[in-house]
């Protein structure tokens, strides 16, 4: 049996390739009579050898690539010239040279070189100043389908370093903005007696736990959820609390002058009030209607950010008073809260025979607040809310309230706080 196929013929078992016909030169190499595989494998050891004097050199900034053989690779037309040469031809063969796998290279260093814009941006610092800015940097991408046709024209020619080439990616907003957009925006400051340690400390706590506080765009601050629970195993102390409509002590006291001062930032400073609480007697912190107490999980302190940009909050403890700072941007308007008193609820009044338990009584009141907000001149008042806070009961010894040496007066304890349960604000 007799087969032919490509050149080859196979008889009984054995192979007998094609040979070139004699005096067939290929690119300068004699090839006359060799079997056509044998004759092709000496003359791409030429190209083979010339590839390996060569070298593509790829530079992006300060980095280079290099690809040398097998990387670097060719194709040709020897085998369809040794298949049809002719008796005692010279012949030259086509070459072309290509990067293995182009594409994913071209991709890869591309990817490697590209740099993103860095976008101005400000750090905020719970403490010295609130901020550290830092302009950012410009940022670069590097054109792959360039890359690929450079390497394959340099391949195509005399290997010719290629240089990568960049677009620039600038930045979208400037560090101006940025600056704008971390101005003080509003404040409020309360003030407590520093001598009363345990109220300090309690002060000085919860305030440290919403120092530092981002409020994104849109998010809303809940104060029971950053201070936690108020106990001794965290921290608080007890001090004066207002409980029942009494003033008593609990675990606690003073955070709800934490909690109000914060509240009056918040709106002072264009903020959404979404929850808040009076509490059920006056305190001697703030104006009436301008307070909100704190106490358990029942009773929080919810401020929503309305603006498009974060707000940033400062809290400071120094010298007897409290302070809270918005940090955001500016929308214009200039806030401020306006308390009237609207009417007085009598004092009730018990007549005791114990003598430990006389103590002054004060009226109750209803109050109102407004909020004012001025922009491009024109103020818009608006009812921001409407409070009653309880009288304390007079309670007078052997039916004498007058000239009564050893009562308990009541404005002692207007600093203290609301709470209904052992999470006391």
């Amino acid at each position: 049996m007799l087969a032919l196929s490509a050149g080859v013929f196979c008889l009984c078992g054995f192979v007998f390739e094609a040979r070139v016909p004699k005096g067939v030169t290929v690119d300068g190499v004699a090839v006359g009579g060799m079997a056509k595989s044998a004759a092709a494998e000496i003359i791409r050891a030429e190209t083979v050898k010339f590839l390996k004097e060569k070298s593509l050199k790829i530079t992006a900034g300060e980095n280079v690539y290099e690809f040398t053989y097998p990387e670097i690779n060719f194709k040709d037309d020897v085998y369809a010239i040794l298949s049809n040469a002719e008796k005692g031809r010279s012949y030259t063969s086509q070459k072309s040279f290509y990067l293995c796998a182009l594409n994913e290279v071209a991709a890869g260093i591309c990817q490697s070189e590209s740099v993103s814009a860095v976008e101005p941006y400000a750090d905020f610092k719970a403490y010295g100043e609130p901020f550290i800015y830092n302009a950012g940097t410009d940022g670069r991408i590097a054109d792959k389908t360039k890359l690929a046709e450079d390497i394959k024209a340099s391949l195509c020619g005399n290997f010719e370093s290629v240089t990568v080439k960049f677009k620039p990616v600038y930045r979208k907003t400037s560090l101006e903005t940025v600056k704008k957009n971390t101005r003080k925006i509003g404040g409020f400051t309360t003030y407590f007696d520093g001598g009363n340690l345990n109220r300090t400390s309690n002060i000085r706590l919860a305030a440290a736990m919403l120092n530092g506080t981002v409020l994104q765009a849109g998010e809303t601050l809940s104060f029971n959820d950053i201070v936690g629970v108020r106990t001794k195993e965290r921290g608080f102390l007890p001090a004066k609390i207002i409980e029942n409509g009494e003033f008593t002590e609990g675990v606690g006291g003073g955070v709800c002058q934490v909690s109000t001062t914060l509240y009056n930032a918040a709106v002072l400073s264009g903020m959404k009030v979404v929850e808040y609480h009076p509490h059920s007697l006056a305190v001697g912190y703030v104006p009436p209607s301008r307070d909100a107490m704190v106490s358990g999980k029942a009773f929080d302190l919810k401020i929503k950010n309305p603006a498009k940009t974060p707000v940033y909050i400062r809290a400071t403890t120094l010298n007897g008073s409290v302070n809270f700072t918005f940090y955001g941007a500016d929308d214009g308007a200039e806030y401020s809260i306006k308390s009237a008193v609207t009417g007085s609820i009598p004092a009730p009044e018990e007549i005791t025979e114990e003598r430990d338990r006389a103590r002054d009584g004060r009226d109750g009141i209803t109050s109102e607040g407004y909020l004012e907000i001025t922009r491009g001149g024109y103020t818009k008042r608006t009812l921001l809310r409407k409070d009653k806070y309880l009288p304390v009961k007079k309670i007078i010894y052997g039916g004498a309230d007058e000239n009564f040496e050893n009562g308990e007066s009541v404005e002692n304890a207007e600093g203290a706080e609301d709470g209904a349960d052992e999470n006391i604000g």
